[in-house]
């Protein structure tokens, strides 16, 4: 399934509002830092993150879409420095992302995990100098530290690290890895949208129940793709998972089970959609095309 065409766009304006964002704070950096986080930061891939967070914000009500920039830039800062640091030896230990060497292959180890700390302290920065109400960036700040620090992202790689197939043998399990370590940032997303739109609590927790499905249900794809798909549709190295005996879906469940779970996942991020009012729209479609993908 392509991408769809809102996606597409989305992913151009965000992909310039990094250029641009890089470009304004390159003074004072080191040369080879900043040229590291732009190969990172710039080499592509689908933006559903900040994309997510821009859908969630126009579903609630929002309409000025360029004043939260920021926070879609800070977000795909976060995410960039996650997949550098997965990539490096003492984690994935992957030499490909998104079809081009991983940052540390590029430039070497110690300019990688450098590269992605200027990335993710940047995120911050960018939200607390955002045109927002001092109580709107602080709350931005606390919930985007929570979903990427160790209760969140940070926690699932860990459990992630210590999990493997033998260790692992129920579905409850590998959930409660790929809540923290995939769905954190995506719930993260939905709900910085909502934030942004003035939405009220209940309305938050609509746009939170439906990232965590979106995030299982993006999880749960992957780990199907990494079995069914190529290295050069996925642009990383398929198969990886199944080598090092790493605990999946897959592993655990099968894949026909895996490939049920994820028609379930779905259906109750398409319920989600419509509870936050988004019924056959773009939020739905995002949800279509993560279950459909073909990367």
């Amino acid at each position: 399934m392509n991408a769809p065409p809102f996606l597409q766009q989305h992913a151009q304006e965000v992909h310039a509002s990094l250029e641009h964002v890089l470009n304004k704070h390159r003074s004072g950096m080191p040369d080879r830092l900043w040229e590291a986080m732009r190969y990172s930061l710039l080499a592509g891939g689908k933006r559903i993150r900040p994309v997510l967070l821009m859908e969630t914000y126009r579903v609630c009500g929002g309409q000025a879409v360029a004043s939260i920039m920021p926070a879609a830039v800070g977000l795909e800062c976060v995410h960039t420095y996650s997949l550098i640091q997965d990539d490096l030896p003492c984690m994935d230990d992957d030499s490909l992302r998104r079809g081009m060497p991983t940052c540390h292959c590029q430039f070497d180890q110690a300019t990688a995990l450098l590269a992605s700390d200027a990335l993710l302290t940047l995120a911050f920065q960018l939200l607390a100098e955002a045109e927002w109400p001092a109580a709107v960036r602080v709350e931005l700040c606390r919930r985007l530290a929570i979903a990427s620090g160790g209760a969140g992202m940070v926690g699932g790689q860990m459990l992630d690290i210590e999990a493997d197939s033998q260790s692992i043998n129920n579905e409850l399990e590998i959930e409660r890895i790929h809540v923290q370590k995939t769905g954190a940032l995506i719930c993260y997303a939905c709900e910085a949208g909502a934030l942004l739109a003035g939405a009220d609590e209940t309305r938050i927790e609509h746009a939170s129940r439906f990232g965590r499905a979106l995030g299982l249900l993006f999880q749960v794809t992957d780990d199907i793709l990494d079995v069914t798909s190529s290295t050069d549709i996925l642009g990383k190295s398929a198969g990886k998972d199944q080598r090092q005996q790493k605990a999946t879906y897959v592993s655990i469940l099968g894949l026909s089970r895996t490939q049920e779970l994820a028609d379930e996942w779905l259906a109750i991020a398409l319920e989600a959609a419509c509870q936050l009012g988004d019924k056959n729209g773009h939020l739905t479609d995002l949800a279509q095309y993560v279950r459909n993908r073909e990367h």
